[in-house]
C-alpha cells in the first residue's frame, strides 16, 4: 500500500522533511507526551499561503542567503499558525538540500510548515541516498498518477490557495547576515560595517546597543597565550559553523571547507582567541570532507568537528578565554557572534556576545579570519598573506560552479546507506550504558540531573472548578518578542543565580554547574532557571536581567525568588506580553517552568504557535489583547493587581475574557483556546492531567 508520507516531531526543526515533499511540522514536548499516552493532536484548519519563487540564484550567493531573505519576508507578512507552500518554476533551481534548508526554517519565519511540492529533484535525492531503485520509481508512477508531481512544464494549472500570494526572484537574492538579536532582522552583507555600526549607537533594543558616541571606537588591550590582541566593539569571540539548518546542506559546508582551503594556501589564519567549532549535522558531512579534502584545512583553522547535533546555536559553545570574557565584561565591550545557525537571541549564544549574526558556513570562516564584524570586505582585506600582500575576500571565495563541482564528486550514496545503516545502535559508549530493567524508573533522590517532578502530586480523579484570579499581581511585563529562550534558557548557568544556589547547597562545584540544558531533567533547577535570562528586558525594573519587582514588598530580586514569595503568601500571578511571546525553540520547560512558578495566565499581544499550545498543556491559560491594544494602550505597568473571570473553566473558543484592575481599569482580552479539545485540557489543569484520567477512566 502506498500512501502520502507525513510526521510530527517534538523539535520545530521537523519542518526540515517538507524540503522532501512530505507534510510534517513540530509539536511541543508537552503534546507529543500525551500523543505517546494515545491522545490526539487538535489544530485549526490552517491557511495557506502561496510563496511562488522564478529565476536562479546568482553566483556568490547561498542557500543561507535565500533562506534569510525568506525568513525576513515571511516574518513581515506575518504567516503564524500558516501553512506555507513554495511553487514556480524557480522551485526547479533549488537542490533539495536548499529547500530543506527554507522548510527548516520555518518556526523562525512563524509559519506551522514550508512545504515544497515533490518533482525530479525530490527522486533524485532519494537515489543520492540509497533508496532501493524500484521503490523511488514505484513512489513516482504512484504520484503521477494522483496528480502530485510537479513537472514545470507547463502541462499543470497554477495552485490556487486559501492565503496570500508572495513572489520572490532568486536573482534579486543578496548575500546577507541576520542580526544582531534576531533572525528576521537581514542584512545585506555589503551593508553590514554600516549596520553594526549603526546598531552601536541606537537605544537598546533589537537592533541597539546604546553605546555613547564617545565609546564606539574604545579599544582594550588583552594578552593571549603570551601575545596582546586589541579587542573592539565587534571583535568575533564565537565562529560556529553550527545547526541543523545548514550543516545538512552539502553546497555551503563545502564551500566552507573549500575557503578555508583557499584561505591557507594564501598564509591566512584565524585567531586563536576565537572559539571556533564545527558540529555538523550527520556524520555523512564528515564523510564527504574526507573525500573533498576540505577537513585538514578546517581543523587547521580550527574548525575542528566537537561533535554532531545542536551545539552553539543552541547555547552549547562552551567557555570563551577568560581573558576575553574579562576583556568584555570590565570594559562593557560589544562583542560578536557569527553562527551558521538558525536562533541568534539575545542570550542563547553566549551570555557575554551581545552581537550575535547568522550567516552561511564560509562566511563564518570569513568572518574569523578577519576577527571583526565591523568590517567591509569590499574594501578591507580579509588579512595578509605570507608574503604581506593584502588578501580580499573576493580573491579567495570560491565560485558556485566550483562548489557545485565538489559537491557532485564528493557525495555518493554508499555514505548514506553505511551512515544509516547502524543509526539505531548507537556508539560504543551508549551501548556500554548500564540500563536498568523493569517497567518503573527508580528515582535517585540525590542526582542533580534527574529528578521527580511534581506534576501529577495533587491530581485527583475528579475534576475541579477553575478558580477566578483576584488580586493576581504581575511578575513579568515585557515586550515583544519574548522568546522561549528568554523564558527558559537552555545556555550556562550563570553563578549567583537560584539554580545555582541549588547547585553550591548540594555540593556541586561552579566548574560542573553545567548547563540548564542537561539539566533539564531537574525541575527543581528549571523552575529556578525560568526567565533566567541574562539579557531579559521587564519593564517593571531598570537593569537588563533576570530580575523583577515583588509588589507586596518594593524590593527588587531574583524572578524565581519573587515567584516564590508570591507562592508562600498563596498569591496568584500573571505575565503581560508584547507580540511574538513564546518564539523560538519548542521548547516545553518554557511552559512547564511558568507553571512551577505560579503562573496562572498570560496576556499577550500574539503569541507562536507552539508555545501557546504548551501553555494550555500546562493549564496555563493564554489570553490576548484585542488588535490595536496592549499593556502600554491600557496603561499598565505591572504594579497593579488583576482580576480576570475563568468562568469555572467553562469557557469558550476565542470568547472574552473581562479583566479587571485594581487601578479601576476594565478590558476584554481573547480567549486563546483555539479548539474544544484544548478547553477540555484546560479544565483538566493541563493535557496531562486529562490523559491521565482518561487512562484511569478506561482502565
Amino acid at each position: 500500500m502506498l500512501y502520502p508520507d507525513s510526521v510530527v516531531g517534538t523539535d520545530s526543526h521537523t519542518t526540515m522533511i517538507n524540503g522532501l515533499g512530505v507534510a510534517g511540522w513540530g509539536v511541543g514536548g508537552i503534546e507529543a507526551e500525551a500523543v505517546m499516552l494515545g491522545q490526539t493532536i487538535s489544530m485549526v484548519l490552517p491557511e495557506v499561503v502561496g510563496f511562488k519563487l522564478t529565476g536562479d540564484l546568482t553566483q556568490g550567493t547561498t542557500a543561507t542567503d535565500l533562506v534569510l531573505t525568506c525568513v525576513e519576508m515571511l516574518r513581515k507578512r506575518g504567516v503564524v499558525g500558516k501553512f506555507v507552500e513554495f511553487y514556480g518554476p524557480g522551485v526547479r533551481n533549488l537542490s533539495l538540500a536548499d529547500r530543506a534548508t527554507i522548510a527548516n526554517m520555518a518556526p523562525e519565519y512563524g509559519a506551522t510548515m514550508g512545504y515544497f511540492p515533490i518533482d525530479d529533484r525530490t527522486m533524485e535525492y532519494l537515489r543520492l541516498t540509497g533508496r532501493d531503485e524500484g521503490h523511488v520509481q514505484l513512489i513516482e508512477k504512484y504520484l503521477r498518477q494522483q496528480g502530485m508531481f510537479v513537472t514545470y512544464d507547463g502541462s499543470q494549472a497554477e495552485p490556487v490557495y486559501s492565503g496570500d500570494i508572495m513572489n520572490l526572484d532568486l536573482g534579486s537574492v543578496q548575500p546577507c547576515l541576520s542580526g544582531p538579536k534576531r533572525p528576521h532582522d537581514r542584512v545585506n552583507f555589503k551593508d553590514m560595517k554600516k549596520d553594526f555600526t549603526t546598531c552601536l549607537t541606537n537605544k537598546v533594543g533589537f537592533k541597539g546597543f546604546g553605546i555613547a558616541e564617545k565609546d564606539i571606537a574604545k579599544t582594550v588591550k588583552f594578552q593571549y597565550e603570551g601575545k596582546e590582541y586589541n579587542f573592539n566593539h565587534g571583535t568575533v569571540v564565537i565562529g560556529a559553523i553550527t545547526s541543523c539548518t545548514n550543516t545538512s546542506n552539502p553546497d555551503v559546508m563545502l564551500a566552507a571547507g573549500l575557503l578555508a582551503k583557499n584561505a591557507l594556501e594564501r598564509g591566512l589564519t584565524t585567531f586563536p582567541y576565537i572559539k571556533k567549532s564545527l558540529s555538523p549535522g550527520s556524520h555523512v558531512v564528515t564523510e564527504y570532507y574526507k573525500v573533498a579534502g576540505v577537513q585538514d584545512a578546517l581543523d587547521k583553522l580550527g574548525f575542528t568537528t566537537a561533535g554532531y547535533g545542536c551545539m552553539t546555536c543552541i547555547g552549547n559553545s562552551g567557555e570563551i578565554p577568560d581573558a576575553v570574557q574579562d576583556a568584555i565584561i570590565k570594559n562593557d565591550m560589544v562583542a560578536a557572534a557569527v553562527l551558521s545557525g538558525n536562533r541568534n537571541f539575545e542570550g542563547r549564544v553566549h551570555p557575554h556576545t551581545r552581537a550575535n549574526y547568522l550567516a552561511s558556513p564560509p562566511l563564518v570562516v570569513a568572518y574569523c579570519l578577519a576577527g571583526t564584524v565591523d568590517i567591509d570586505f569590499e574594501k578591507t582585506p580579509v588579512g595578509k598573506d605570507s608574503k604581506g600582500k593584502d588578501v580580499f575576500l573576493k580573491e579567495i571565495w570560491p565560485t558556485r560552479d566550483q562548489v557545485t563541482k565538489v559537491t557532485n564528486g564528493s557525495i555518493k550514496p554508499e555514505m548514506f546507506t553505511a551512515t544509516y545503516s547502524n543509526i539505531l545502535k548507537g556508539s560504543k559508549m551508549w551501548q556500554e550504558l548500564d540500563a536498568p530493567s523493569g517497567s518503573l524508573y527508580s528515582w535517585d533522590e540525590s542526582s542533580t540531573y534527574i529528578h521527580n517532578p511534581p506534576f501529577f502530586k495533587t491530581t485527583e480523579n475528579e475534576l475541579k472548578p477553575i478558580n477566578n484570579l483576584k488580586g493576581a499581581h504581575c511578575l513579568l511585563n515585557m515586550g515583544d518578542s519574548i522568546t522561549t529562550d528568554h523564558i527558559s534558557p537552555a545556555g550556562k548557568i550563570a553563578k549567583n543565580s537560584p539554580a545555582a544556589r541549588y547547585l553550591a547547597e548540594r555540593g556541586i562545584a561552579e566548574k560542573d554547574f553545567n548547563s540548564y540544558g542537561s539539566r533539564r531533567g531537574n525541575d527543581e533547577i528549571m523552575a529556578r532557571g525560568t526567565f533566567a535570562n541574562t539579557r531579559m528586558i521587564n519593564k517593571m525594573v531598570e537593569k537588563v536581567g533576570p530580575t523583577t519587582k515583588h509588589i507586596p514588598s518594593g524590593k527588587e530580586m531574583a524572578i524565581f525568588d519573587a515567584a516564590h514569595e508570591y507562592q508562600k503568601a498563596g498569591l496568584d500571578t500573571i505575565i503581560l506580553a508584547g507580540k511574538e511571546y513564546g518564539s523560538g525553540s519548542s521548547r516545553d520547560w518554557a511552559a512547564k517552568g511558568p507553571y512551577l512558578q505560579g503562573v496562572k495566565a498570560v496576556i499577550a499581544q500574539s503569541y507562536e504557535r507552539i508555545h501557546r499550545s504548551n501553555l494550555v498543556g500546562m493549564g496555563i491559560l493564554p489570553m490576548q489583547f484585542k488588535d490595536g491594544e496592549s499593556a502600554e494602550t491600557h496603561g499598565l505597568n505591572g504594579s497593579e493587581k488583576f482580576d480576570i473571570d475563568m468562568q469555572g473553566g467553562k469557557l469558550k473558543v476565542g470568547q472574552d475574557v473581562v479583566v479587571k484592575t485594581s487601578t479601576g481599569k476594565t478590558f476584554t482580552a481573547v480567549c486563546r483556546l483555539d479548539t474544544d479539545p484544548e478547553i477540555a485540557y484546560f479544565q483538566n489543569g493541563g493535557i496531562l492531567h486529562y490523559v491521565l484520567r482518561k487512562l484511569k477512566n478506561q482502565a
